[in-house]
């Protein structure tokens, strides 16, 4: 089929790369200086909402609808329409395929999905767990075959997934990004009585709160992994995350480590598995995540059937 382009617009980052079809890839340096082979590029959007559950070739009408879902998950929603208009300016000649990470958690058993909240606020406003990280996840499931498996996505954002037969189904990302362990910046699960005392009594406003829990909260709140505290708290979220994913799996067979402190950290990797080692003996391994290449197969797997 030829190159296809990736446009990975994280929170903090833009990675850009072209995928060959033996799934070798190079870094590319700049969206105005795309490689002149490229037959197709696909970006990775992280929020899908209950609209999009499969790729889909970007025209106006589905790139108003990303404009739509953008307040779900705002600081990485921005970066990566901003990167796919461009991108679109670029190469206005080849398509271009949104691809979504919340797809994969489509999977995920009801119960695991449902906020206890009014009926109305669910089924009218949206208001769900959708899950996140799913293409890391994906790849993870993909190498690490086993029928029990928890995968820590440990990098900026964290995540921890129990996936049954290759299948997601649970994940402690829920609406937002913000959700579930402590990471790099952002705050993780925190109680929502809190945010509303915060705002009554001491006159926070909303743009101030989410500015503190997404970019000063987290890792960098309690002086990073190299601080004995920060270390501990963070460890232990997540070793109890691990605990709970192992719930709808029943057991565990295998806990899989990716993103930049997931393969990196050893320290980390050994507090968490020795935490939850309770659960009954499984393996520990360690994947490199390759989401440009899981966003390169479902971008040509869409082409071709088209």
């Amino acid at each position: 089929m030829g190159r296809v382009l990736v446009v990975n617009a994280g929170s903090t980052s833009l990675k850009l790369s072209a995928v060959d079809d033996d799934e070798a890839s190079e870094p590319v340096e700049s969206l105005q200086l795309p490689p002149a082979d490229v037959v197709a590029v696909g970006h990775r959007i992280v929020q899908g909402g209950s609209r999009f559950r499969d790729p889909v070739v970007v025209d106006d009408a589905v790139r108003r609808s990303l404009d739509e879902l953008a307040p779900l998950a705002p600081l990485h929603s921005r970066p990566a329409l901003d990167a796919l208009d461009e991108a679109r300016a670029a190469l206005p000649s080849v398509p271009h395929v949104a691809v979504f990470d919340t797809a994969f958690h489509s999977t995920m058993r009801e119960e695991a999905t449902v906020y206890a909240v009014p009926r109305r606020w669910r089924d009218e406003l949206g208001i769900r767990r959708y899950g996140f990280h799913g293409l890391a996840v994906a790849w993870v499931a993909e190498h690490v075959p086993v029928p029990r498996l928890v995968v820590c996505h440990l990098g900026g954002g964290c995540s921890v997934t129990a996936v049954l037969d290759g299948r997601s189904v649970d994940t402690t990302m829920g609406f937002s990004p913000l959700e579930g362990v402590p990471m790099a910046t952002r705050a993780g699960s925190v109680d929502p009585g809190a945010l509303l005392y915060l705002q009554r009594e001491r006159g926070l406003s909303v743009s101030e709160l989410e500015r503190v829990l997404e970019e000063e909260s987290g890792l960098a709140a309690l002086g990073g992994l190299d601080d004995r505290f920060g270390f501990a708290v963070y460890t232990y979220r997540v070793a109890q995350a691990v605990a709970a994913m192992a719930v709808p799996l029943g057991g565990l067979d295998a806990l899989a480590f990716s993103g930049g402190v997931g393969e990196h950290r050893v320290d980390v990797r050994g507090a968490i598995a020795a935490a939850v080692r309770f659960l009954e003996p499984f393996g520990v391994e360690v994947v490199t995540a390759r989401e440009d290449v899981v966003v390169a197969r479902a971008v040509r797997s869409l082409l071709a059937a088209a």
